[in-house]
């Protein structure tokens, strides 16, 4: 790129360009610039301040003709004018101008019919690198012929001033002008409003193409059948689907179009708060020279402590899919056999593992259902019960149910199974019950995954009517059905129920003037 390109972004006086910056001369950058510091394993390791997460109270769309009409207004996705846009662009520009910058061209999309060219724009050396692993890398060939269909300028170390004046929740700002196709983050470092950005734009321009953006993992086994992962931060979608025995499509962004499935990313952002290299081999492994680490606490010679969560639970790290030995290098695959819903219960409610219904699938996939971890959003400090619609509400500049008409159309057209799955909590509820264990998570997916869970006799489920196994594998029986595993019987029932009125309670925002209401097919609550 040339002075000219920055110069049209009307940043001034810019002193030295780094332009796509290979990983060898980005660390080096880091290490000078004492933006980072290196673990013994050969990967770089920072903090982002005050924010460990998502700011998404923070999050504008400009309202401009036309896409004033797609977008779902509301606490989701919040109004700022063309005007404060444009003063608050200049805010941004000023703090780019006179500074030497880190410039990072990549693809969101491995479909060569979806993809789009996102031009990152940043002061810091470790925001290059954090962009590098997270997005699809263009050969030279393509970075020679490259042109940006979206521009994001990080400038992170401004803040809004004028924030009251201008009716914005904060000094910080992360906005999106969907018709100049451009972003703007001021005020947090946290590298995942960057994924996520683009996330919201892709899930903005895929359904008015008629192509299905999701928030989930997704990998292919030998035989080639694809298997989706649906579930929010912290309920396993990275961890479930990088397996030793399946090819790893990716870790939380894909597509669903007339082909199949793609991803949007390049790389995989693992959360790694308690991490153990038995469990987890393949994330441990993939923690090496190109990774980025964000908050850890480390000791020593540069020894992580992955234990550690004083700075945060939401510690993560960065890498490129190619630190995943077992990859799909073309990051694309076939229509998907099984779908499966991740949640991770804090209630103790949820069965480790269900099957659902097609009804029961648009039910819960428009309920969302899980809990916020700590630290995953800012002022997040305990895990708390939500709903997201689509898991991934958050993400959605469309109405959900948009998302949800799309995916009920690919499941009627490719007979796809639909499983819940709970990560979270059995025999009690968060601070009383325990976390289900990985190998018993893992049972279930296998179970899943080779169709023997197909063979085992089926149960249903009082009030939720949840279809699950009597017996599967090694699974202590007890644990299937999660009222057995509580030792108070009476509680469980209460605490079902109240569950149940909170699902039922959530889904009537979906019920007014939809084409089909799914609601009999959730938790039936008494009188």
């Amino acid at each position: 790129m040339n002075l000219t390109e920055l110069e049209e972004l009307g940043l001034e006086n810019i002193g030295k360009i780094h332009h796509n910056l290979g990983y060898d001369e980005l660390i080096q950058h880091e290490l000078e610039n004492g933006e980072c510091a290196q673990t013994n394993k050969g990967a770089m390791a920072v903090d982002t301040g005050i924010f460990t997460g998502r700011s998404p109270k923070d999050k504008y769309f400009v309202d401009c003709d036309p896409s004033n009409k797609y977008i779902a207004w509301g606490d989701v996705n919040k109004k700022v004018s063309a005007d404060i846009f444009a003063e608050l662009l200049v805010v941004a520009q000023e703090q780019l101008s006179g500074k030497d910058l880190y410039v990072t061209d990549v693809f969101c999309g491995s479909s060569a019919a979806s993809k789009r060219s996102v031009r990152f724009v940043s002061e810091i050396a470790w925001q290059s690198h954090f962009v590098k692993n997270m997005f699809i890398r263009p050969t030279e060939s393509e970075l020679e012929v490259f042109k940006s269909d979206f521009t994001v300028l990080n400038a992170c170390k401004a803040v809004n001033d004028k924030w009251k004046e201008h009716g914005l929740n904060s000094e910080v700002f992360v906005l999106f002008d969907v018709e100049n196709n451009m972003a703007i983050i001021c005020g947090t470092w946290y590298g995942g409003e960057m994924k996520k950005g683009i996330f919201s734009m892709m899930n903005y321009w895929l359904p008015l193409e008629g192509k299905l953006p999701m928030h989930c993992s997704a990998n292919v086994g030998k035989n080639g059948d694809t298997a989706l992962f649906f579930g929010l931060s912290g309920t396993g979608k990275t961890t479930l689907s990088t397996d030793p025995h399946r090819a790893l499509i990716g870790d939380d962004e894909h597509g669903w179009d007339n082909h199949g499935v793609f991803n949007f990313e390049g790389g995989c952002y693992a959360k790694v708060i308690n991490l153990d290299g038995k469990s987890e081999p393949e994330i441990y492994s993939a923690i090496r020279t190109n990774a980025l680490l964000e908050n850890v606490v480390m000791y020593g010679e540069g020894e992580v402590d992955y234990e550690d969560g004083s700075k945060t639970e939401n510690t993560r790290v960065s890498y490129p899919i190619e630190h995943i030995q077992n990859h799909k290098d073309d990051l694309m695959a076939g229509h998907p056999e099984n779908i499966i819903f991740l949640t991770a219960d804090a209630f103790g409610v949820l069965p480790p593992v269900s099957k659902l219904t097609k009804e029961q699938a648009m039910y819960y996939f428009l309920s969302g259902y899980t809990a916020k971890v700590a630290g995953t959003e800012r002022g997040i400090t305990e895990p708390v019960a939500t709903f997201s619609a689509c898991f991934g509400e958050a993400f959605l500049p469309l109405h959900p149910t948009i998302y949800a008409k799309l995916l009920g159309e690919k499941i009627d057209e490719h007979g796809v199974n639909v499983y819940l799955v709970n990560t979270g909590w059995t025999g009690g509820g968060y601070g009383v019950g325990k976390r289900m264990s990985i190998k018993d998570t893992r049972a279930c997916i296998n179970a899943i995954l080779d169709g023997t869970i197909k063979n085992s006799e089926f149960d249903t489920t009082e009030t939720f009517r949840l279809n699950v196994p009597t017996t599967l594998g090694d699974i202590r029986p007890d644990i299937l059905n999660p009222r057995n595993a509580w030792e108070d019987k009476d509680l469980f029932d209460n605490t079902r129920d109240e569950l149940a009125k909170m699902f039922v309670a959530n889904y009537k925002k979906y019920q007014e003037g939809a084409e089909i209401d799914y609601a009999p097919y959730g938790p039936i609550v008494g009188s």
